[in-house]
């Protein structure tokens, strides 16, 4: 009898993890990975720190490279190879070698799709010019560093203001770039309340970066050569010597679509909650697919590199005959901003009210550690709840603060956990949260934040 066959689409977070599972629970059985690119099992959010150089190397991005998980975990991988097509009626994928050219053909009993996401590309006049870049790929980071490296530019436009596209305004900006972020109609940060994003403007302002809100793109123009040289918008004209495309990122489900299986308006593939597509034999993780938001039970598209990790798992657990489940996530995110930690989890105010929630919202700000520890000097966290009015349920948090103490990316998983539980503001206040000096104040942070919710929620405003 032949052993069984797990072919994985897709060599990143979601794709290593099922086939790392799935090898486990079959060690019999044969594991193959296709990969578009040359490294698999690298981190893409490491991508801004690799552009500003703090990662010296893109191997550093890398967690195992392709000869780690064939030697010592037998999995082979097809590196530079690309899937085009799917049987689900044969039990065949298709793909190309990308360096020779020709097509393979790979039969498979169990099959993960976890295909990732592409960068969204506006349709701007003059987008097909020469220095237009994305980030997405540890691929598209070196061709990126690359051209900074060899060509020294001076002047960059950022299309997009997210937490990729801030986090890049850092990176080019130690690179000693000049650079422009320029945001379409719409808040820059808008999973975050305005309140809280007027804080990172600041930051911004401080860094001398400029800012172009509501901004009327009417096309990119280049010179002779094809290249790159003026953003022009409604009023105005932005001279640039290359353009960074962070304009968010969509599903790659075309190979699902046109094997016939389920997928969602949003371009997600349908997946159930053991990742499981329409398909019973074939399985979808990652970018690729949706979330299920734990607060309002609604599908979301919340892409992150923790819940690819945790989907793909699962999904080569139950494709190994496991029976395991993805109940949903929080949107739980945190950003350094050049000085800032930002973070968020839950909903925003914005997110809560088009839920139909009833809902009062306290902000407070307090220092992150004690004073009797001077050294550095506490600085103040801005901790911002949005609540259910009846219940006192807690439905989302906010915080801003200096990156320097970790303080933010501490508490802003206390507030997930919390959510993650249904917990009240009341509960949240009686937690027995540690305490030392050096790491918060004699009452912490959240702590502080629960009860100025519940005097709010007592007053009903």
């Amino acid at each position: 009898m032949n052993n069984e066959r797990f072919l994985v689409i897709g060599g990143v977070a979601a794709g290593m993890s099922a086939a790392s599972r799935f090898r486990r629970n079959k060690p019999e059985a044969e594991v193959t990975v296709i990969q578009n690119g040359e490294y698999v099992s690298y981190g893409s959010c490491g991508l801004p720190y690799f552009i500003s150089g703090l990662v010296k190397d893109v191997h550093g991005l890398v967690v195992y490279d392709a000869e780690f998980f064939k030697k010592k975990r037998n999995i082979n991988i097809l590196s530079w190879h690309e899937a085009t097509k799917i049987d689900p009626a044969a039990k065949v994928v298709l793909a190309r070698d990308l360096k020779e050219g020709r097509e393979i053909k790979l039969s498979y009993d169990k099959l993960a799709i976890c295909t990732g996401a592409s960068p969204f590309k506006p349709a701007i006049p003059g987008n097909e010019l020469k220095n237009i870049f994305v980030i997405r790929t540890a691929e598209d980071g070196v061709i990126l560093r690359n051209f900074i490296e060899k060509e020294a530019p001076q002047k960059a436009a950022i299309i997009g203001a997210g937490p990729i596209g801030m986090e890049m305004t850092e990176a080019l900006s130690v690179r000693g770039i000049e650079v422009t972020v320029i945001k379409r109609p719409g808040s820059i940060l808008r999973m975050f309340d305005d309140d809280m994003v007027a804080k990172v403007e600041e930051e911004l302002k401080g860094k001398n970066v400029n800012l172009i809100k509501n901004a009327i793109i009417q096309g990119f123009e280049g010179d002779k050569e094809g290249k790159v040289r003026t953003v022009v918008l409604a009023d105005t004209r932005y001279d640039v010597d290359f353009i960074l495309l962070a304009t968010g990122s969509k599903p790659n489900s075309r190979l699902a679509r046109e094997a016939g299986l389920k997928v969602n308006a949003d371009e997600t593939i349908a997946v159930d909650e053991r990742m499981q597509t329409s398909n019973p034999d074939i399985f979808a993780a990652g970018d690729c697919v949706g979330q299920k938001d734990l607060l309002t039970g609604k599908e979301v598209y919340f892409p992150r590199g923790t819940t690819a990790n945790k989907q793909g798992r699962i999904a080569g657990e139950n494709a190994s005959g496991g029976n395991e489940a993805f109940e949903g996530i929080t949107g739980t995110l945190v950003s350094k901003i050049f000085d800032l930690t930002v973070a968020r989890t839950g909903l925003s105010s914005q997110e809560a009210a088009a839920a139909g929630y009833d809902f009062v919202t306290s902000t407070i700000s307090h220092p992150d550690h004690a004073f009797t520890y001077p050294d550095p000097a506490p600085e103040n966290i801005t901790t911002k709840l949005i609540m259910d009015r009846k219940t006192g349920r807690l439905l989302g948090a906010q915080m801003i603060g200096k990156h320097k103490n970790m303080g933010v990316a501490k508490r802003i998983d206390v507030f997930a956990t919390a959510l993650q539980n249904k917990m009240t503001v009341d509960e949240i206040n009686r937690l027995d949260l540690a305490y030392s000096p050096p790491y918060s104040p004699f009452y912490d942070n959240i702590l502080i934040a629960a009860e100025v919710g519940l005097r709010k929620l007592s007053r009903g405003t």
